[in-house]
């Protein structure tokens, strides 16, 4: 574990980014770059895009993909109902790279760079629903107050054996005992250590890319990891995760494993979630402002909680994006169940951390870690702002077990997309064709997931009914 702290250390100061097209140039010659991926996170997170040679790539660094990309579902399909209407001739949309996103890609057999993009129409307007654009205007709402979100996102994911088979259940895989874990092993150093030369590629995959891990532990589940993210400006946290999900994933298969960021990818162990701490720092000052001079918290403090009280059983299919998502929700499953508040309290969806008041934050449990960190982060923003410019005021702390309380988030996907239909303030500060998209984009999805016969329904139903 010492070498992996030292790995985090160095990683903080890799070279990531460029401040223009000139300095992403320097990198690229720097380097020897043959190729660059030039990638656009979709609605699912899923990085779409072309690899291009370099010299090709800086001849003409704009690039376009057809609109349908931002429609697509999980499994490929699009929802014509809502892609005919918006986009009917499905006509290309012009990718423009971000240049301060520029990265080594260091699985690749040739030396390669990856840049993610940013989606306009060709008069030049940013794509309404794509969703980093979507994150980019929640974060210019909080500047044009004077305000800056911090966030700093926790990924959960399991580790499981190979599953060519997806009827078979996934298992975890086998270590380097030679045995795979039977039992739970939360913050375990030797269950971490049954995978020291995979985290070890990890952290040399991260540090080639300059992504900061704060932190790595073993989670709940037999197989489960948590990698935890430096706090920062939320597109660049959203962009890391974007990555982070990409290098795991990689680094697993290269050690004959797969890494899945499915909400909950086995039965009777727990879901593996996306937690998104939060705070706000006046621009000029550099202030929290959740905290007072005297440290104590805030009317501001009260208000961007309230607001994620009210608002986030709306944006919950942001949050939890797939049929699978809402499996992890369950009652006294290591998961929140409603949006009740308290202090160092994990049983409840929102949780205030112990901290100096510098460090004040609120942390959002809900998200699962299959969501799109970028609309994950920008819909926990959202409903803090909405609270925020409204001045609500939450409820009462909860002191003991929320387990027991009530549920009063969605239990589908179905019913999470109408909430954030019939969502105003939402509607209102997200715009309507990404509500109109995202959510024909979800339904589309559940109707691919009625196609197919659960092992559930043959063992009770089969014979009994």
């Amino acid at each position: 574990m010492a070498k992996k702290r030292a790995h985090q250390n160095k990683a903080s100061h890799t070279p990531r980014g460029a401040a223009s097209i000139e300095e992403a140039r320097a990198f690229v010659d720097k380097r020897n770059i043959e190729e660059i991926e030039c990638v656009v996170p979709n609605q699912a997170g899923v990085a779409r895009g072309k690899v291009m040679p370099a010299e090709k790539f800086f001849g003409g660094p704009t690039m376009s993909l057809p609109g349908a990309i931002f429609y697509q579902t999980i499994a490929g399909d699009y929802p014509h109902e809502v892609l005919d209407k918006d986009a009917p001739a499905d006509g290309d949309l012009v990718l423009e790279p971000d240049f301060s996103t520029i990265a080594l890609v260091p699985w690749a057999n040739d030396p390669t760079a990856q840049i993610i993009h940013e989606a306009f129409y060709r008069d030049g307007r940013p794509v309404e629903h794509a969703p980093r654009q979507l994150l980019k205007r929640v974060i210019e709402l909080y500047h044009r107050r004077g305000l800056q979100p911090i966030v700093a996102p926790e990924i959960e994911f399991y580790l499981v054996k190979k599953n060519l088979d997806p009827d078979y259940p996934l298992e975890p895989p086998i270590g380097r005992s030679g045995r795979a874990e039977i039992g739970r092993q939360a913050y375990s150093i030797a269950a971490v250590n049954e995978f020291d030369d995979l985290f070890e590629l990890i952290y040399d995959y991260s540090e080639a890319q300059g992504l900061e891990i704060d932190t790595l532990i073993h989670e709940e589940g037999a197989g489960q990891m948590e990698i935890n993210l430096r706090h920062g400006d939320p597109l660049d946290l959203a962009d890391q995760v974007f990555l982070f999900k990409r290098t795991i994933r990689e680094a697993a298969l290269k050690h004959d494993m797969y890494a899945t960021f499915m909400a909950k990818p086995i039965a009777h162990q727990p879901g593996s979630a996306m937690h998104i701490h939060m705070s706000v720092t006046d621009i000029e000052s550099g202030r929290n402002v959740f905290s007072d001079k005297d440290g104590k918290p805030t009317d501001e403090f009260f208000s961007f909680l309230a607001g994620l009280q009210t608002h986030l059983p709306a944006a919950m299919s942001m949050l939890a994006p797939y049929v699978n998502s809402y499996r992890r929700l369950t009652r006294y499953s290591v998961a929140p169940i409603n949006v009740a508040w308290g202090y160092d309290n994990r049983t409840t969806g929102l949780r205030i951390p112990p901290s100096d008041p510098s460090g004040r934050r609120v942390e959002n449990r809900v998200p699962s870690s299959d969501a799109n960190p970028y609309l994950a982060i920008a819909a926990s923003l959202a409903c803090g702002l909405l609270g925020l410019e409204a001045g609500l005021k939450p409820s009462d702390p909860v002191v003991g077990s929320a387990y027991s309380l009530d549920y009063d988030l969605p239990r589908g996907i179905l019913e999470a997309a109408a909430a954030l239909e019939e969502s105003e303030a939402l509607t209102g500060l997200f715009g309507d064709s990404f509500v109109r998209t995202y959510t024909a984009v979800k339904r589309a999805e559940f109707e691919t997931f009625m196609e197919v016969i659960s092992p559930w329904e043959r063992e009770f139903l089969l014979l009994n009914v």
